[in-house]
């Protein structure tokens, strides 16, 4: 089992952009410096070779609590009453783990049977990432 955490807001994939010159239509990821800063805390966790077998891979999401947020409702969303059910995505979130653990933790997030991902607030944010080699 490899338990890893990835201090800050948790981050969201956005789709690719797209430019054109002339006739050339390309597109490039505006989140490069972000899956690089990911990756490196990844990498700086876990050291080995990737994983080559079936993983099973569980994501908790530490949202932060909004500033404006009054005392009664803060104590609620960190027991678990107020969720999370606004942006970003969930399955978003699971898309940029995914592919920022690509070649570091496992050789290609085809070898994901099983994923589960959860968003809740907390005090400090950040992503904890379970892998379970099945």
């Amino acid at each position: 089992m490899i338990e890893l955490t990835i201090p800050g807001r948790p981050i969201a994939k956005k789709r690719p952009r797209f430019f054109r010159r002339g006739r050339h239509v390309g597109t490039y990821s505006a989140q490069a410096e972000e899956e690089r800063a990911i990756k490196a805390a990844v990498a700086f966790q876990y050291v080995g070779e990737p994983l080559d077998c079936p993983v099973a891979l569980d994501c908790c999401f530490y949202m932060p609590i909004p500033k404006s947020t009054s005392k009664c409702n803060r104590a609620k969303m960190l027991d678990g009453l107020l969720v999370h059910a606004k942006k970003p995505d969930v399955d978003n979130l699971l898309k940029m783990v995914c592919d920022c653990l690509n070649g570091v933790v496992w050789a290609d997030d085809r070898q994901i049977v099983t994923i589960r991902g959860v968003k809740i607030y907390g005090e400090k944010p950040r992503t904890e990432i379970v892998v379970e080699v099945l």
